[in-house]
């Protein structure tokens, strides 16, 4: 059994004409998954739905076997971290997260050796005593992970975890996440494609509501080979270059430009394709299909 099982889920608002999921199904395991989509792709009601915080228009899902008309048996076994969330800002750190733990009816004998843990398992120790208002972003979302495992949950959802975080604080977060997932299922949805491609191999891709790929990052990056090619282009033409391709990335030295760009087809050099380019070209092909 899958430890999250989605089956034909749509969620439709009433003020919006295209549906925000559409039919989606999906399967996720133990271990770290990844879900891709850019800003408005549905990821963030996908996340509502399956911490039971929005219901679906139609389809339903299952998490740990727990279908989700059962909401408080599913909150027992997950943790949430959501894109934007808000702590007590004139609370300790250990004081919010005994609150927190005594809300998630974590027992009163076991919340001090619990938290202590979590501030170690987050490198928070330290900041035990530090008003939440003082902590930097980095430290904030290492709280909203320790916050959000204080259940000791078999399932873990963070919501774009990374967004805003600094190049250091970023690789911190990404490993932090990878160590608890050997343990539990990380959910990890994000419009960063490099916290995908350091933290697992095995992603959806979602778009418009749809899910475009579910697999491995080598079977993506398969897909699109055959589809990126470089170029070395003069400077004074770089620009009428750029605006008949679908460049990728883009390097000018001296009087040339190096381009990497998608295409169905092309005359120039073909290259391995890098996972956010594989992505782009599933995005690509998805937009020329019109769906």
């Amino acid at each position: 059994m899958h430890t999250i099982e989605i089956t034909n889920l749509t969620k439709t608002y009433r003020k919006k004409p295209t549906p925000a999921l559409d039919h989606l199904t999906l399967a996720v395991d133990k271990g770290m998954f990844g879900l891709l989509g850019k800003n408005g792709a549905g990821k963030s009601t996908l996340m509502k739905i399956l911490t039971t915080l929005e219901q679906p228009t139609t389809g339903n899902a299952v998490v740990c076997g727990i279908p989700l008309s059962q909401p408080q048996a599913i909150r027992d076994l997950i943790g949430y971290l959501p894109q934007n969330f808000a702590f007590y800002p004139n609370m300790t750190v250990a004081n919010a997260l005994a609150y927190l733990a005594t809300l998630a009816n974590v027992p009163v004998r076991a919340q001090r050796q619990r938290i202590a843990q979590l501030l170690a398992d987050v490198n928070l120790t330290a900041k035990a005593h530090t008003k939440v208002r003082q902590l930097s972003g980095g430290m904030l979302q290492r709280l909203g992970i320790a916050q959000a495992l204080i259940n000791n949950p078999q399932v873990l959802i963070v919501d774009e975890p990374t967004a805003g975080l600094d190049p250091e604080e970023r690789i911190r977060f990404r490993n932090l996440l990878t160590d608890f997932s050997s343990e539990r299922t990380v959910l990890l949805s994000t419009h960063i494609v490099s916290d995908v491609e350091a933290t697992t191999n095995q992603i959806g891709v979602l778009d418009h509501g749809q899910l475009l790929f579910t697999g491995t990052t080598n079977a993506l990056i398969t897909a699109a080979t055959g589809h990126v090619f470089q170029a070395l282009v003069p400077r004074e033409a770089a620009v009428q270059f750029k605006q008949t391709h679908q460049i990728s990335e883009q390097v000018t030295q001296a009087d040339q430009s190096h381009f990497r760009f998608i295409a169905a087809s092309s005359s120039q050099t073909p290259v391995t394709p890098t996972l956010e380019e594989a992505y782009l070209y599933l995005q690509t092909q998805h937009e020329g299909a019109g769906v």
